[in-house]
């Protein structure tokens, strides 16, 4: 049986564009962007120039530079807005935040990334975290998302190593993935994974999942200075975190079965 092609192609050059200026944190001339996508000048500029007009992309008219405009946001808010449990959450882990004052963060598995839901940064922060709210992030190098990969089952794990390519972004990160199930074994009985400066240096951070019945909601972590480490305080944060899991897993309860 063939494979159904896709409508449109040039949606398909516009996503890519879109996805290339969604990981830059500058923006960029039009010969870089067309080298990236691998799309010849003349086919990005017209790209770029639709995407311009409809808000999705804003073009500096004094160095002729892109980058993502303001027109997706309000695609991005409704898709947030309406998920439940960022608004069962969030209460509780204001409440988390509140009482550690560390960079608190809720996710959502998303094919085999996590994607931010919400994050709540601490007034302290002096390492500045590289998440932001929309945006995807591999799960093997993440608390959150090795919380979740570690309530997946045999086959959904080596599902998950055939597809996923996993590359270092710090000295720490974890990229055998032999090592790693020996560590999603740990998380397993503890109910909480760590991240120690794995997708970002000198950041830790303990995260958690959200589930019921086998079906996982999402996850939450929260995140410092690894120079604010101590053994005190990572205790602390564990039990304060486990209490919130299980806060917002009571609630969970009481609508999953209408999810």
């Amino acid at each position: 049986m063939s494979q159904q092609q896709p409508y449109g192609t040039v949606l398909l050059k516009a996503e890519k564009i879109l996805s290339f200026l969604s990981v830059e944190s500058e923006p960029q001339p039009l010969h870089i962007i067309a080298s990236k996508t691998e799309m010849t000048n003349s086919t990005v500029s017209k790209i770029l120039s639709t995407l311009e007009l409809i808000g999705y992309v804003y073009r500096n008219p004094k160095n002729k530079t892109f980058q993502l405009g303001s027109g997706l946001v309000k695609y991005a808010n409704q898709y947030l807005n309406d998920l439940t449990i960022s608004k069962i959450a969030y209460p509780y882990l204001k409440e988390l935040h509140a009482r550690l004052d560390e960079t608190v963060h809720l996710s959502i598995r998303e094919g085999d990334e996590i994607l931010y839901m919400n994050k709540l940064e601490s007034t302290r922060p002096i390492v500045v975290t590289t998440s932001r709210i929309g945006f995807s992030k591999p799960m093997y190098a993440s608390a959150m998302g090795k919380a979740i990969l570690a309530e997946c089952t045999a086959e959904e794990l080596e599902g998950y190593f055939s597809r996923v390519e996993m590359r270092s972004f710090t000295p720490y990160t974890i990229v055998d993935p032999e090592v790693l199930k020996e560590e999603l074994k740990e998380i397993r009985q503890n109910g909480y994974a760590f991240d120690n400066s794995e997708e970002q240096i000198e950041v830790f951070c303990i995260g958690t999942t959200l589930s019921v019945d086998s079906t996982n909601y999402g996850a939450f972590s929260v995140s410092m200075p690894s120079y604010r480490r101590t053994p005190e305080l990572e205790k602390k944060v564990v039990q304060a975190i486990l209490q919130t899991k299980r806060n917002i897993i009571q609630e969970l309860e009481h609508v999953h079965y209408y999810l």
